[in-house]
């Protein structure tokens, strides 16, 4: 059956030359009534291959929990693209990047107060191989070899930026060996001397992974890797943001530049992305390039590329693919029409419930003598919620979270206190306690795990303990706030305006003739948004991002139930829909 091989130069297939023009989707970002229309436009710009991460915390939620169904049916992905004719080039790694919430790794991990990451460590490898015993054979009739569209499959991703532990990477490789995976495998790592000395595996293909500069990333590549044919495996021909940033943008004549340089240096590509998508739910990840450089990504990862994240082409896509056209890469497929859009203009809220008082409804309390993070007490996403007394009469003091992660509203008898975020040491709360004492309470949001460098292993919550100045408190009740399900929730006519605390707020859309849609919450101030009981996200007022993408098939005909909860207080019951998003500010 077809083989891809790199030997003397080039990539083979099945005897035949073959150039791989590969574009990057991830399923995991995308409803899947679109992978056939986004799949479709990938090789309507004239690319061959389409390349996807897996991630290991989709599909196994809780230890031995497996999830391929809906946006994690990986199969059906594969299988669509293999019915449109392209390859698919497969990145099953442990640990994936992608601005993607731990890298991909399953936060249940980090209950293992010992446990070590990507590296030759039993535990960690354990639950790599029983992931691994039930992933792989998913992908084994859909290799090439089996006469499936998996063309080559990834060891690990840009692991010489973390680790040189070749003994883990070795095992990894025979892991998937040994599990019948036998198309081509490869490693990718950034284009300097220790990122490709501790990320590659004698015998296994190194790609690289850059944004510009192609002469010297391939020329580096080739001291490593002298007969295969060069690759960089990820061209990032766009960026991510981060909350509190700008909206990054990338020109579209520099790319297709860039592209030709590669091209003329007969190299192949894989573009990083071709369709970026949505950081649904709970899973945008986050960077910190220092202790206190905590970066969280927003919800939108559009990424500037071929595709917007609605799906639309770019500039970029059709300045690409005139390149490719030149190069003999001509369009595979019509070019779908465009996916309707609507604006269903201004709606307003009109129920309410408070969470502190619906905690009972959706948590029960944990009485402990200590805080403990999130991943100790089984939780993965979402808020966690702290609550204690302080005795009483005290003079001022500082509240010390020792340490949270990732950003806490602190509430004193019920009252709004202050905010602490882990990324601004300016943010304290102190405050003096009468005769009678206080309830204190901590609403901690998990921002998104880090994704990448070196200080991965990000426990959520308040990890060590709570100080009243020198004091630390003692005697906590906890409730873990995964807002996976809010089906429970009682609402009640009428405004919030005089509560406490955060509130959920519920509206009803009336939505006809169901399409995307892009949702604007003027006025409000940081929160997450259910659309008919599915979470597209985050929205924060700091943006960059001003509009949370809808996609039309989380919509019904008819009514549809909107759900928001609003952390700090909104200036209006009003939310908009409309028919183009807003992903902030350039510069």
């Amino acid at each position: 059956m077809p083989l891809l091989e790199a030997t003397n130069g080039q990539f083979t297939y099945d005897g035949q030359p073959l150039r791989i023009i590969s574009g990057a989707i991830h399923y995991f970002r995308t409803v899947p009534e679109y992978w056939h229309d986004r799949l479709q436009k990938l090789k309507a710009c004239g690319f061959n291959t389409v390349e996807t991460y897996v991630a290991w915390n989709l599909h196994e939620p809780r230890p031995g929990e497996y999830n391929f169904e809906g946006i994690a049916d990986i199969e059906r992905f594969i299988r669509t693209a293999g019915e449109l004719g392209l390859h698919v080039i497969v990145r099953p790694s442990p640990y994936i990047c992608a601005e993607w919430e731990f890298g991909g790794l399953p936060a249940w991990l980090l209950a293992d107060s010992d446990m070590r990451l990507r590296c030759f460590h039993k535990p960690f490898l354990d639950r790599v191989d029983a992931y691994y015993d039930v992933l792989l054979p998913k992908f084994k009739p859909l290799l090439s070899t089996n006469g499936g569209p998996i063309i080559a499959m990834q060891i690990e991703n840009e692991y010489g930026s973390y680790g040189n532990d070749t003994k883990y990477l070795d095992y990894l490789r025979q892991g998937m060996i040994s599990r019948g995976i036998d198309v081509l495998l490869f490693t990718s790592d950034g284009p300097t001397d220790s990122m490709l000395q501790g990320g590659t595996v004698p015998g296994v293909l190194a790609t690289v992974n850059f944004g510009s500069r192609v002469g010297e990333a391939f020329a580096k590549l080739r001291e490593y890797e002298a007969d295969g044919p060069v690759m960089c495996m990820e061209f990032w021909n766009g960026w991510f943001d981060h909350w509190g940033e700008h909206h990054h943008t990338r020109d579209a004549g520099d790319v297709a530049r860039v592209l030709e340089e590669m091209l003329q240096d007969n190299g192949s590509v894989n573009f990083y992305m071709f369709h970026g998508g949505t950081n649904f739910g709970f899973y945008s990840g986050a960077n910190c390039p220092a202790p206190n450089q905590f970066q969280p990504t927003i919800t939108s990862y559009d990424y500037d590329v071929l595709l917007t994240e609605a799906g639309d082409p770019t500039d970029k896509f059709y300045a690409v693919r005139d390149v490719l056209a030149r190069y003999g890469f001509a369009p595979g497929a019509e070019l779908p029409k465009p996916i309707a859009k609507r604006a269903y203009g201004k709606i307003r809220t009109d129920r309410q419930k408070g969470l502190f008082g619906s905690l009972d409804v959706l948590s029960e309390p944990i009485a402990s003598v200590y805080p403990h993070p999130m991943e100790k007490l089984g939780q993965n996403y979402g808020f966690i919620y702290y609550e204690t007394r302080i005795s009483g009469p005290r003079e001022k003091h500082q509240l010390n979270l020792q340490d949270v992660a990732d950003r806490a509203l602190v509430f004193v008898d019920d009252r709004f206190a202050g905010t602490i975020e882990r990324w601004d040491p300016e943010t304290k709360v102190s405050f003096d306690v009468p005769k009678e004492g206080v309830k204190l309470g901590i609403l901690v949001e998990n921002m998104g795990r880090i994704n990448y460098g070196s200080y991965m292993k990000d426990r959520k919550g308040i990890t060590e303990g709570v100080r009243f100045g020198y004091q630390f408190l003692f005697d906590w009740t906890i409730r873990t706030l995964p807002l996976d399900d809010l089906s429970g929730l009682t609402f009640e006519a009428g405004t919030a305006s005089g509560q406490q605390g955060p509130v959920f707020h519920k509206a009803t859309l009336q939505a006809d003739h169901p399409a995307d849609t892009f949702l604007y919450l003027d006025g409000w101030t940081k929160g997450v948004v259910w659309v008919n009981g599915f979470n597209i996200g985050r929205y924060w007022n700091k943006g960059p991002q001003k509009s949370l993408y809808v996609p039309g098939p989380l919509l019904r005909a008819g009514d549809n139930e909107i759900v928001i909860l609003e952390l700090h207080g909104t200036e209006t019951a009003e939310i908009e829909f409309k028919d183009v998003p807003d992903l902030g500010p350039t510069a």
